[in-house]
């Protein structure tokens, strides 16, 4: 039952990014080209949300789902490592054309070709965890 409620949201934000095109290929080459507002503004929603929700964790004592407070660090000052993480992610995202939130999105709307981009977001994730170790964090 409780993997119930996950399913539900990822159902729910599947929705979302559908119904506001954040998964389309061509607002994502529209925003690359800078021809478009549209994802910068869909992207602006979602960093202002994410401010305020962190704010409303960090004053309110909020608990997390076991009961346990919920506590959030905060990030230590700019850095390159952040510099050079954000222009893989941006590089990986104009060549596919999707970040990896929708990769299950376009899945199920039956893009059978991010089958690849799903296989390097897996093949990635290993990588980092075979050299993290060795990496400047």
């Amino acid at each position: 039952m409780n993997a119930l409620k996950y399913l539900l949201v990822g159902f729910v934000f599947g929705i979302v990014l559908t119904k506001s095109e954040a998964v389309s290929w061509y607002r994502i080459y529209e925003m690359f080209q800078f021809q478009s507002f549209h994802m910068y503004g869909i992207i602006m929603v979602a960093i202002i949300t994410g401010i305020i929700g962190i704010q409303i964790i960090k004053r309110t004592n909020i608990k997390d789902i076991q009961g346990l407070p919920i506590q959030i660090k905060d990030k230590e000052p700019g850095s390159i490592r952040f510099w050079i993480g954000g222009i893989f992610f941006g590089f990986g995202w104009a060549l596919v054309g999707a970040c990896p939130g929708p990769i299950f999105i376009l899945l199920g709307a039956g893009f059978l070709p991010v089958v690849l981009v799903l296989f390097g977001a897996i093949l990635g994730t290993f990588l980092y965890g075979l050299l993290r170790d060795k990496l400047p964090h």
